[in-house]
């Protein structure tokens, strides 16, 4: 299984934000993970519009934006302007999901869904058909640095089995405590996308160090 690094930008430093940017490239990233937070979702603002439009003249990587926001559908085009590429939208937020996947995928991005730790797969069963990933939050969303949690990796070994035997082999990618220890846990059950971010900003290896130890870490599960 190809197993991608996608470095957030949560963790990175915004004084220098083009600098590391180049970094992640010139180790091989091909996906930068972007969050926005609205401080009402989640306790926490971050970025908008203006920060993605600034990357999209800087860079050619995927641009992977979570929203972590209340009423994403009113910001989906805002941030398909911008210059996203994936678009991820909590399942939590939405009365109907099929519609902002719709709107997702009409601007021509992909579209994904995402679950907190304690919402069960069941909750967006039905549309896995629709999606282009799954996001599985592996801490309570909000801030960086936090605690991996195990549990959730049951989720991700269901959202692989349900990849594999559909017909639309959407990625499931995972977010939240990954680091050198915990990869191995989150790749052997079955994340194909794994975000990282003071694991690789604010490791004393470095960025490119980093992101070859993760690499190095995802192996050792075999798959």
């Amino acid at each position: 299984m190809n197993i991608q690094i996608a470095p957030s930008l949560l963790s990175a430093d915004f004084a220098n934000l083009n600098n590391d940017v180049k970094k992640c490239e010139r180790a091989g990233i091909k996906i930068l993970h972007v969050d926005v937070m609205d401080g009402c979702f989640v306790p926490n603002i971050t970025i908008g519009p203006v920060v993605v439009e600034s990357l999209r003249k800087r860079t050619k990587l995927i641009l992977d934006t979570h929203l972590m926001i209340k009423n994403p559908e009113n910001f989906v085009e805002p941030f398909a302007k911008a210059g996203s590429d994936w678009i991820t939208f909590h399942a939590e937020t939405v009365l109907k999901p099929l519609e902002i996947i719709k709107k997702i995928t009409k601007l021509g991005l992909k579209p994904g869904v995402s679950i907190n730790p304690l919402t069960p797969v069941s909750k967006i069963s039905q549309y896995l058909d629709k999606v282009f990933l799954v996001l599985v939050m592996s801490v309570n969303p909000g801030f960086g640095g936090q605690k991996f949690m195990p549990s959730v990796l049951s989720k991700v070994r269901e959202l692989r089995r349900l990849s594999d035997k559909s017909k639309n082999k959407f990625k499931v990618e995972i977010d939240g405590g990954i680091n050198f220890d915990t990869i191995s846990d989150a790749v052997g059950a079955g994340a194909n996308i794994i975000v990282a971010g003071n694991t690789v900003f604010r490791s004393k290896y470095g960025i490119k160090g980093s992101i070859n130890r993760l690499r190095i870490a995802a192996k050792k599960t075999g798959r």
